[in-house]
């Protein structure tokens, strides 16, 4: 197989995801994209820190990162990503759609959530989109955040502070969590 160099459009992809299935799709799916690169594929938080403990590994420039991983979870393990590699995006990829989990997600610092019943092309998309400065959101996963930000649902409010009801604010219309920290 040919080797593809990451050229200055190439994006650096990094994917932690435990099911292997999931994972191969992937990888074989974004291989045949002249554009991305995949410079890391774990099936564990554990196994991505050990990877990096090794500066001269490429780092990724987005992160597509599962919550239900075996040891520590992706929820955990988004601070960690951001402590290793602090320029990193890291996209939520998950079946995971309750509410709390989407907003703990967010402002933990991830920048984007999606389904694993997203398409690839969905996936390679909001990939490009968080590469270039935005967020991305599977439809459904915008709809329960608009929906908590109707006016009717004032009684979830709460349970976020100011600052985290500000970084979804700044989600839901498309900035990326560096302009959003870039606003406070």
């Amino acid at each position: 197989k040919e080797v593809k160099q990451n050229t200055m459009n190439s994006i650096a992809v990094g994917i932690i995801e435990d099911e292997p299935i999931v994972r191969e799709s992937l990888v074989t799916f974004f291989g045949d994209q002249p554009n991305l690169e995949v410079v890391c594929q774990v099936k564990s938080l554990e196994e991505f820190q050990e990877m990096y403990q090794d500066p001269t590994n490429q780092a990724p420039d987005v992160i597509l990162l599962d919550i239900g991983l075996p040891g520590m979870s992706g929820l955990e393990g988004i601070r960690v990503i951001k402590k290793i590699i602090p320029d990193t995006d890291v996209i939520m990829l998950t079946t995971y759609e309750e509410s709390d989990t989407i907003f703990k997600a967010l402002c933990a610092g991830a920048c984007s959530y999606l389904s694993k019943r997203s398409s690839l092309s969905q996936i390679l998309e909001a990939i490009t989109v968080v590469h270039h400065g935005g967020s991305y959101m599977s439809p459904s996963i915008a709809r329960k955040v608009v929906k908590y930000f109707s006016p009717s649902d004032h009684s979830k409010k709460e349970l976020l502070t100011p600052r985290q009801q500000q970084i979804v604010s700044g989600l839901v219309e498309g900035l990326s969590y560096k302009m959003i920290a870039d606003s406070s």
